[in-house]
């Protein structure tokens, strides 16, 4: 894959960062330990970019690489038995389980007789593991899949260290950390559980330490924490306790930038890292809403001249925002009161105002008889919307009925020339299975028309039309686990 590089010039520490993302650990190493040297590995091209374009990079001090410990050998770039320490910070939970034991010998290989895994990761009966499993998300036994089609596994104590073990890592310190972090004004409240674990290559002669470890934070203000029993801390200002998990702080005035077929969208939305540990689903930008928005922008004839609801659209609305370009009648709606006043702001900021008189932001809880009907009423004069739009609002099994009852009150039964009503549904796959989504919308009078899966598109259906050769956005999702689900009644 490359030359191999020597662990260590001139008797330097030498440090290895897998998973290092866009390099929030690899510069302030360097900016205070002078002389280490630093590998920083990664799977995502782009976030090597950004560390070898950052202005701090040297290559004297830094060797950044593209790099799958699952399949690439880390021994063909790293001389063998030179790393002093390897970090491994939130990254052995995005692989699965099965992959850990080649992940880690990998690791095994490149690490000195007394060298180091400094190890932190996520830890069963972590808040986000609860809603993962409260959304049916589950793949495996503490493994899930997360809305971005990312994976996250949730690790027990006895398994990491048994792992470690059986792998050829001896138990230096291990622990699990309990604190509850919240954030008043944000509406959120996470108790939250790390493991952390210090493993040496061989086993040590002194006795291991107790079971407690020292956490610093980003400030270098150093913790104890009593592992392995709860903590109620309150952390008023969330950023402390995020920046030393994840390098960012959560923060909804972050804008983050869509681009859509030469639309261009600026969102405030919760970041991808705090979407199952917030009150509100509706604050994330789903990758399926991101699917949909490029295939309305691509392919306007979907909603040219109708008349369009979306359900469940959360607070960025990017595709109610594209359909509102060619749309008679755009109504957005949320069950979420808070979601609803940051999606009018998003709105507000995205949307011209020559469009604002055709576009409506409405609560509707799928079911909720009042809702239902004053949505109904907005256009129960022209017979009901054309267009219906959801994504991913399938991931509850109990909110499948509901959600199809509420689609057949609104959606219109009148045909207009070729054209007749459609539900359109885009989602993450997940625990509840097409199928059972199939029979409950047949019980509402929706037939499934068309599908997409994967990349994958069975026959020359209605779908296939929306991803043509020169489509740009067709490569950016094939490989994620979305699907579409068109349905007419």
């Amino acid at each position: 894959m490359g030359t191999v590089l020597p662990g260590s010039g001139g008797g330097k520490l030498v440090v290895l960062e897998v998973g290092c993302g866009a390099g929030n650990t690899v510069f302030p190493l360097l900016t205070t330990y002078h002389d280490i040297f630093v590998h920083a590995c990664d799977f995502s091209p782009r976030a090597i970019d950004l560390i070898k374009g950052h202005q701090d990079f040297t290559a004297d001090k830094i060797n950044a690489f593209v790099c799958d410990l699952t399949v690439n050998k880390l021994s063909e770039i790293i001389q063998p038995s030179s790393v002093d320490i390897v970090t491994m910070v939130f990254v052995l939970s995005a692989v699965a389980p099965e992959k850990m034991p080649l992940f880690l010998q990998n690791i095994r290989k490149v690490i000195k007789p007394n060298g180091r895994v400094l190890f932190r990761d996520y830890a069963v009966g972590d808040l986000a593991q609860e809603r993962l499993t409260c959304k049916e998300q589950q793949i495996s036994e503490n493994f899930y899949v997360r809305g971005d089609g990312t994976r996250a596994y949730y690790f027990s104590e006895e398994f990491l260290t048994n792992m470690f073990a059986q792998n050829g890592f001896d138990v230096e310190e291990v622990g699990i950390c309990n604190k509850k972090v919240e954030n008043r004004s944000l509406e959120l409240v996470m108790n939250r559980r790390w493991i952390q674990a210090v493993f040496p290559l061989t086993p040590l002669s002194s006795q291991r330490s107790a079971r407690r470890l020292d956490l610093v934070d980003h400030e270098g203000n150093r913790h104890t924490g009593n592992y392995l029993k709860d903590q109620d801390d309150i952390e008023i200002d969330l950023s402390e306790s995020i920046t030393t998990m994840f390098g960012v702080s959560p923060s909804i005035d972050e804008e983050i930038k869509i681009k859509a077929n030469g639309y261009d969208f600026r969102i405030k939305a919760l970041a991808k890292e705090y979407q199952h540990t917030c009150k509100s689903t509706g604050l994330m930008l789903w990758e399926s809403a991101r699917l949909m928005c490029n295939i309305l922008a691509e392919n306007p004839s979907i909603v040219s001249g109708k008349r369009v609801l979306e359900l469940g659209c959360g607070s960025a609305g990017i595709c109610s925002m594209i359909a509102i370009q060619f749309a008679k009648l755009m109504v957005s709606t949320d069950g979420d009161i808070e979601t609803l006043n940051l999606l009018r702001q998003n709105i507000i900021s995205n949307v011209k105002p020559d469009l604002m008189n055709k576009m409506i932001v409405k609560k509707l809880t799928w079911g909720n008889k009042e809702d239902v009907k004053a949505i109904k009423d907005l256009c129960s004069h022209e017979g009901g919307f054309e267009v219906i739009i959801g994504t991913d609002v399938t991931y509850n099994h109990d909110a499948i009925l509901p959600l199809f009852e509420t689609a057949r009150e609104l959606i219109s039964d009148i045909e207009s020339g070729d054209s007749k009503p459609a539900l359109i549904l885009c989602h993450i796959q997940r625990r509840v299975d097409e199928g059972s989504i199939i029979s409950i919308a047949s019980r509402f009078g929706f037939r499934l028309m068309d599908k997409w899966a994967n990349g994958m598109h069975p026959g020359n259906g209605m779908i296939s039309s929306w991803f043509g050769e020169d489509i740009k956005y067709g490569t950016t999702f094939q490989n994620a686990p979305l699907a579409i689900l068109y349905f007419i009644i």
